[in-house]
C-alpha cells in the first residue's frame, strides 16, 4: 500500500515539474518576444542556389516587427557612452556614424522626427553592439531573407513593383517613422521600403566575380552575368545582394539601419 502511495506521490510531483517547465517554458519566450514576432520554421528558395543544395531550412526565431528606432538607440548610448559619437573608434565605425544627431546624446530640434524613425548611419559594429545590449542578436541572412520573402499581406500590392518603386526614389531627408510601409504575412513591418538592414553575416555571400574582373572564380557568385541566380528577373534581390558585398562592418550609411532577431528557447 505505501509503495503505491509512493508511486501515487511520485507521479503528482513529476506532472507538476512538467508543468512548471512548460509555463516557465512559455512565459520566457512570451518575455523574449516582446515587440518581437514569431517566425516560423521553414525553407525557402535562396536567390543565389549552389547546385545540388536545394532549398535552405530556417528554424523558427523571433524577429523584431520594426527597425530599431533613434530613441531606441538613444537609450543604448546613454547607457554605453563608449558607443557615442565622440568616442567611437574609427575602427569600429567611420565618420558619418549617427551624423544626423545633433549631439552624443540629444537628436536636437527635429527630436520629434527622428524619435520613432529608424536609426541609420549605423555601423554593423553598433548595431550588434545594440543587439547584445538588449538580449538579442542580428538576424543571418538567410533568416532576413526568409522573412522578407513573406509577401505583402495586402494582395493588392507587389511585392517586387513596391520594391521597384522604392529603390527607384531619392532618400528623404528625414527617413519616415516605422510602420509607415506595409506589414508582411509574418506581422513584420518595413522589410522592404523603408531602410536597409544590416544582418549578422552580410559579407557572407561574395559577388565580386563578374565580367569586369579578370579572375574566374566558380566558387563566388558572378553578379554581372547573374550566374547562379534562382530567378535572373529579380533585380531587387541583385541590388540587395550586391549593396551587401560593398559593405565593411565599419561602414555607415544614411539609410542603412537594423532589427533584431532572437533565438527561440528550446
Amino acid at each position: 500500500m505505501e509503495s503505491k502511495t509512493s508511486i501515487r506521490i511520485f507521479s503528482a510531483i513529476a506532472v507538476l515539474l512538467l508543468l512548471g517547465t512548460v509555463a516557465s517554458y512559455s512565459q520566457t519566450n512570451r518575455a523574449a518576444a516582446k515587440g518581437m514576432v514569431l517566425i516560423p520554421a521553414g525553407s525557402f528558395k535562396p536567390f543565389f542556389e549552389v547546385k545540388g543544395a536545394g532549398k535552405k531550412t530556417v528554424r523558427s526565431f523571433y524577429l523584431d516587427v520594426y527597425a530599431v528606432t533613434n530613441s531606441d538607440f538613444l537609450r543604448f548610448v546613454k547607457a554605453n557612452p563608449q558607443w557615442s559619437r565622440s568616442r567611437i573608434s574609427r575602427l569600429y565605425a567611420d565618420k558619418e556614424y549617427l551624423k544626423h544627431w545633433e549631439s552624443d546624446f540629444s537628436l536636437g530640434k527635429k527630436h520629434a522626427l527622428l524619435a520613432n524613425s529608424p536609426v541609420t548611419n549605423i555601423s554593423w559594429f553598433a548595431a550588434r553592439a545594440y543587439s547584445k545590449w538588449a538580449g538579442k542578436r542580428l538576424p543571418n541572412m538567410d533568416e532576413w531573407e526568409y522573412a522578407a520573402g513573406a509577401g505583402i499581406a495586402d494582395k493588392r500590392l507587389p511585392i517586387e513593383k513596391v520594391i521597384l518603386n522604392w529603390y527607384s526614389k531619392p532618400n528623404p531627408a528625414v527617413t519616415p517613422h516605422v510602420g509607415s510601409t506595409f506589414k508582411n504575412k509574418l506581422n513584420v513591418y518595413d522589410m522592404h521600403g523603408l531602410i536597409w538592414e544590416w544582418v549578422s553575416d552580410f559579407n557572407s555571400v561574395m559577388m565580386g566575380s563578374d565580367s569586369r574582373s579578370g579572375a574566374l572564380n566558380s566558387n563566388l557568385f558572378c553578379a554581372a552575368g547573374s550566374n547562379g541566380a534562382a530567378n535572373k528577373e529579380d533585380y531587387a534581390a541583385f541590388l540587395r545582394f550586391a549593396f551587401r558585398e560593398s559593405l565593411k562592418g565599419s561602414y555607415t550609411i544614411n539609410n542603412l539601419g537594423f532589427r533584431c532577431a532572437r533565438d527561440v528557447k528550446q
